[in-house]
């Protein structure tokens, strides 16, 4: 998390969030008011949130990697414009890092030059406009990276990402498989778009698939920017 989100975290008087992320900063908000749920009930804590920030309390709400990067500031947003009091409360988007740049810094710099993200998981987005953006993208020869590539639901959209991706690069593009990215557990593996899926890959994974330049060397990924060296 940034240096602005921790010190945000101690100074707040409540924290809300998905469970499993406030498992992730239980030592950081200890004696603090906590209201946490489960999947699926995102806008409702939102907006429990803006209840207990039109009460005049400093409240929190966190997401994983970046807030503005699928997490719940859009929906923090749309929900004070619904409610009509956008202009009652005070609203401040604190980044993070996102779990391209996370993820990306761990398997070395495959992020210099152009690159896409896209999420796998259909369950708020069409998987006719995911499989449009994955085309879009393969074909612009953009380094991608594949957010929730795999859950327990759904383990045949990783697999049509990887055909789809191979109509236009090489089986020997390198490819790079991130689970929990700068979490203390991280596990980091460099592989091929032939034979990525060989390796565990579910929700707590980040897939960054390289360009035409893209390259490893000694579990490194690097794409060149384009210096002359």
């Amino acid at each position: 998390m940034s240096i602005k989100a921790y010190r945000t975290l101690q100074q707040v008087e409540v924290i809300v969030g998905y469970k499993t992320y406030i498992d992730l900063v239980a030592e950081l908000v200890k004696g603090k008011e906590v209201i946490s749920s489960g999947m699926m009930k995102e806008v409702d804590r939102c907006q429990k949130a803006i209840e207990i920030a039109l009460q005049k309390r400093s409240v929190a709400v966190i997401s994983s990697g970046d807030p503005g990067i699928y997490g719940m500031a859009g929906v923090v947003l749309e929900l004070a414009l619904k409610m009509g009091v956008q202009e009652a409360i005070d609203i401040e988007i604190i980044p993070g890092i996102t779990s391209a740049n996370a993820a990306a810094a761990s398997l070395g710099a495959p992020l210099m030059h152009d690159f896409a993200v896209i999420s796998l998981s259909d369950l708020l987005t069409p998987w006719e406009t995911i499989v449009q953006r994955l085309e879009y993208a393969a074909q612009g020869d953009f380094v991608t990276v594949l957010y929730n590539p795999v859950s327990k639901k759904r383990t045949e959209q990783i697999k049509e990402a990887q055909r789809i991706f191979l109509k236009y690069k090489p089986g020997n593009t390198p490819v790079g498989i991130v689970r929990n990215a700068k979490r203390g557990n991280e596990e980091v593996t460099v592989s091929t778009l032939a034979e990525f899926l060989k390796h565990p890959i579910d929700m707590f994974t980040v897939v960054l698939i390289g360009n035409n330049r893209t390259f490893s060397s000694a579990e490194l990924m690097i794409t060149p920017r384009g210096y002359s060296l």
